[in-house]
């Protein structure tokens, strides 16, 4: 079992928590997207294979979003 380390309320098991994917910064100019480009910045994901940020919520302790830096090939959570 993952084990991740909220940073609220320290270590527990992966089952607490709801990964909503890989991180990605904000668009700069959000009123100049189209239609398409949204869909590109909110559904296309690099899906890369080593490390990664991605967005954790610890859905069933503190209820609070932050990042996990975790590596795809074997699981393993950095910070």
């Amino acid at each position: 079992m993952l084990r991740i380390t909220c940073p609220f309320c320290g270590p527990r098991a992966e089952t607490e928590f709801a990964c909503a994917g890989e991180a990605t910064a904000r668009p700069g100019d959000p009123e100049a997207l189209d239609a398409a480009a949204w869909t590109a910045h909110l559904y296309a994901r690099d899906n890369v294979k080593g490390v990664q940020d991605e967005l954790w919520w610890h859905r069933h302790g503190c209820r609070r979003w932050f990042r996990v830096t975790r590596d795809t090939r074997d699981n393993s959570v950095a910070s």
